[in-house]
C-alpha cells in the first residue's frame, strides 16, 4: 500500500491511501478472446441446438449438432449452395466471434427472398443456436458484435394510386 501526500494552499496535508495491489474486480472487455477463456477455464459447452433466422423475404432453420464443421444447406454442402466466398464469410461469422470454428455440423433448411438474405438469414440462425447452446459463453460476444439482432429492413408495400411504393405516376401540366 502506498500512501500519497497532498498540500494545498493553506499548507494542509491529506493523506490518501490508494491500494495499487492485487487484481482488479471489473474490465471493459465483455467478450474473452478463447486465450483468455483458456486462462479461466471457462470454455464454451458444445450442446444441440436450433432456431430461426429471418432477413428481408427469406426464413432459415438452423440445426446445429457437435461434430466437425461440415455445413449442409438444402442438402447441399456450403460451398455449392453459397458460390460467394463474401456470402461465406457472412454466414460463418458467428462461428469466428465465439470461437468454435469445426466446433458444430450445421444444417439448415432456407425458402424464401434472394442470395444474400438467404445468408442474412443463415447467420442470424447460427448466431441463435449459438446463443441457445451456451449463453452465458457466448452471448456476450455475439451481441457486441450485433450478430443477434434482427434486420428489420423489408421491402416496402405499394400504395394506392402510386407505381411502386413511392414512385408517383408522371405529371402532366396539360
Amino acid at each position: 500500500m502506498s500512501d500519497i501526500t497532498t498540500e494545498t494552499s493553506d499548507d494542509l496535508e491529506l493523506e490518501v491511501p490508494i491500494d495499487t495491489e492485487g487484481p482488479v474486480a471489473y474490465t471493459s472487455e465483455t467478450n474473452p478472446s478463447p486465450e483468455q477463456r483458456a486462462e479461466t477455464g471457462r470454455v464454451a459447452v458444445i450442446n444441440p441446438a436450433g432456431a430461426v433466422g429471418r432477413r428481408k423475404e427469406a426464413v432459415a432453420r438452423v440445426r446445429l449438432v457437435p461434430g466437425s464443421g461440415n455445413w449442409t444447406v438444402n442438402g447441399k454442402p456450403l460451398d455449392v449452395y453459397f458460390p460467394n466466398k463474401v456470402h461465406q464469410q457472412l454466414v460463418n461469422e458467428p462461428f469466428v466471434v465465439a470461437g468454435l470454428e469445426g466446433s458444430y455440423d450445421v444444417i439448415a433448411r432456407i425458402n424464401g427472398g434472394g442470395i444474400t438474405g438467404q445468408a442474412g438469414a443463415l447467420q442470424l440462425g447460427v448466431a441463435r443456436c449459438l446463443n441457445a447452446a451456451d449463453e452465458e459463453a457466448n452471448r456476450p460476444g455475439l451481441k457486441k458484435a450485433g450478430l443477434l439482432t434482427r434486420d428489420a429492413r423489408i421491402k416496402e408495400r405499394k400504395k394506392a394510386g402510386l407505381k411502386k411504393a413511392r414512385k408517383a405516376p408522371q405529371y402532366s401540366k396539360r
